[in-house]
């Protein structure tokens, strides 16, 4: 026999939109059957009514036929040879009665009422199912929309737990009755194919029992029918019986599971940054109206670099956001739990989701970070998300090898790493190639913003008050009044991290330590910087406030010991700042990492040229002729940088406006 289609019940806990798509599918078989099931129980009525009729009608008939004898005709009594053969054929007819007698009682029992008890018991059983099926749904729905409303700062506990109670309670409910549909819909494809079979089976067999006597030929010929339909049906019947047998055992397997599987947020399985496809339920955040949104909740997948939304009974999803150079982060929304934004790669479209539990939300911000990387396009993705998952973690981890980095650099010399070297400083020897624990003691903390709120700088500079350094920078900082006003050149920049460092001699501390920056914000979801202006002057560098133009925080040019660009990224530089000396005369070292929306090496060039005017500036004489060979404003004042810079800058300032 051919495979009957059926429906999974290990799907019956997820409630998938593909397992509603094939439900309905399922839902439109036993309509179609249920017509089709009336139209032929009408046919075998009328068949039944006919063959009931022909047996009244023989009963009729032998009456009629005696009848004969008593008429009292007016020429006479009938013809007794006439009266003989008309009482033969009464008898004849009364016979021919008791067979179609049995025959419509054989109609009845073995065509007609198998027919009605497939209708009223199987076909009602699965319409009765379906609404109950419906009604559970509907409770798990609302149940769940209760506990998405729970609120995360003022959090009952008991209100929680009556909400997870229902919520467990309502999706066992759901699942035992979705179960219990699914099994009658597949109980009904074999069904079906027996109800078919069973009356027309019962059929021939009166038919053939009507005919046995006079037609032994005829009931030869059917015998060998009869007995393959009597075959089949049997065979079918035990086909029925293992079927029903293994959906009972994998019914009561699915069921003896924990109540935590029906519970929400109590999933203990590890967190998987690597996946590249994800799928499951969201809550959405949609606007109703200027100031009102409302949450939908629907079935999100990604396919591709697209995240796709499915709604119930739906035949497939539509793109709902391109996730490739999207980003994502972790949002406060209303008061709700596990919430999360994706803003496209153009920054016009963005939309707040809210995920079950707390791991499907911290799964579903790796799996869109690892889409908008566009890691799916390369051969192997899930090794390649592997690699990069266990990069990000050593960066944050000791190790015990440090490869070498590469000699020389195709930089300016004022831009080169080496430029930032005190000039007193005897030539180095060639000293053995450092690793990273030489560099960055293991297990250091890493801090993700140094700037304090801008209203306190303000409060501060109304006081006439001075804040306390926490980085350890000399004490003269540099203010409006005492920067040396020969050079003054302005960069925007995103602070990405600090970390306290053991050696401010050489450039391969500030590789290592903007390694460890990126990988550590790569595995903790961090995504928000801290937009600053960068001011270099002669005798400082300064962070300013973009909207407030208060200085922040500010470096002494002679504590810098270190600055380069980035050999691989154009457009991520640092430097090192060194305080003062520790108990035992060893002095602290600090790497701050910075990203500029230019070029790395232009920020690097300028501090090289402070210094060079810092070197100056102890003689008049080399102070001026220095000051000849670079082009200066009409006042005489400040330092103009080359036409490329004026064109970046230009083109910063069209993109910021627009």
């Amino acid at each position: 026999m051919p495979a009957v289609h059926k429906i999974l019940l290990e799907e019956a806990l997820q409630d998938s939109p593909q397992m509603r798509s094939l439900l309905s599918v399922f839902e439109e078989d036993a309509g179609a059957l249920t017509d089709y099931t009336n139209q032929l129980l009408q046919s075998m009525q009328r068949v039944y009514g006919a063959q009931s009729e022909m047996a009244l009608a023989t009963e009729q008939l032998s009456k009629q036929l005696l009848e004969y004898e008593k008429q009292n005709f007016a020429l006479g009594q009938g013809d007794v040879e006439v009266i003989s053969i008309l009482q033969d054929f009464s008898k004849t007819m009364k016979e021919l009665n008791s067979l179609h007698s049995a025959l419509a009682t054989m109609l009845a029992d073995g065509m007609v009422f198998p027919m009605v008890t497939f209708r009223e018991k199987d076909l009602t059983e699965i319409s009765t199912l379906k609404d109950i099926f419906s009604i559970a749904s509907d409770e798990h729905e609302a149940s769940m929309v209760k506990y998405s409303r729970l609120a995360k700062k003022k959090e009952n506990e008991k209100v929680k737990a009556e909400v997870m109670m229902e919520v467990a309670y309502t999706r066992r409910k759901q699942h035992q009755a979705s179960m219990q549909y699914y099994c009658a819909l597949n109980v009904l494809q074999h069904r079906k194919r027996v109800a078919m079979l069973e009356p027309l089976l019962g059929y021939s067999q009166s038919q053939l029992n009507f005919f046995k006597k006079g037609a032994e030929l005829v009931s030869k010929k059917m015998d060998g029918f009869l007995s393959r339909a009597a075959s089949a049906t049997q065979s079918i019947q035990a086909q029925l019986e293992m079927e029903a047998e293994d959906m009972r055992s994998s019914q009561r397997e699915l069921l003896s599971v924990e109540d935590t599987v029906y519970t929400p947020d109590h999933d203990h399985n590890p967190v998987n940054r690597t996946l590249m496809q994800k799928a499951g339920y969201l809550n959405i955040r949609n606007k109703t109206g200027l100031v009102t949104t409302a949450w939908d909740r629907l079935y999100f997948f990604t396919q591709g670099g697209n995240l796709m939304c499915q709604p119930r009974g739906a035949v497939a999803g539509g793109m709902i956001l391109d996730l490739d150079n999207s980003s994502v982060m972790a949002v406060d929304c209303e008061d709700r739990r596990y919430c999360f934004q994706i803003t496209s790669s153009t920054g016009k479209t963005s939309i707040i989701l809210q995920a079950e539990s707390k791991k499907e939300y911290e799964e579903w911000i790796s799996t869109v970070n690892n889409i908008s990387r566009q890691i799916y396009l390369t051969d192997n993705p899930e090794a390649v998300a592997i690699r990069l998952n266990q990069t990000a973690i050593q960066a944050v981890t000791p190790i015990t090898s440090f490869e070498k980095r590469l000699e020389g650099s195709p930089h300016p010399d004022r831009a080169k790493p080496g430029a930032a070297l005190f000039p007193s400083d005897p030539p180095p020897k060639p000293p053995r190639v450092p690793g990273p624990e030489d560099l960055i003691a293991p297990g250091t903390p890493i801090q993700f913003d140094i700037v304090l709120p801008a209203t306190e700088f303000l409060d501060q500079n109304r006081a006439g008050g001075r804040r306390t350094n926490p980085f350890g920078e000399s004490e003269e900082d540099c203010t409006p009044d005492t920067d040396d006003a020969l050079l003054q050149q302005v960069f925007d920049v995103r602070f990405l991290g600090s970390m306290a460092v053991l050696s401010g001699r050489t450039p391969d501390v500030i590789y290592e330590a903007a390694r460890q920056v990126l990988a550590a914000r790569a595995i903790h979801n961090i995504f928000r910087t801290t937009e600053a202006h960068l001011m270099v002057t002669s005798s400082c560098l300064r962070l300013i406030d973009p909207q407030t133009q208060v200085t922040r925080t500010s470096f002494q040019l002679q504590d810098v010991t270190q600055f380069s660009a980035h050999q691989e990224n154009g457009r991520l530089m640092g430097f090192v700042v060194g305080g003062q000396e520790e108990e035992g005369g060893e002095p602290s070292f600090r790497a701050f990492i910075f990203e500029s929306n230019t070029e790395g090496e232009k920020i690097c060039y300028t501090i090289g040229l402070a210094r060079e005017i810092t070197e100056a500036k102890k003689d008049p004489a080399a102070l001026a002729e220095l000051m000849k060979t670079m082009p200066l404003t009409n006042d005489g004042k400040f330092l103009l940088l080359d036409a490329e810079n004026k064109d970046d800058k230009g083109t910063q300032e069209e993109e910021s406006e627009a």
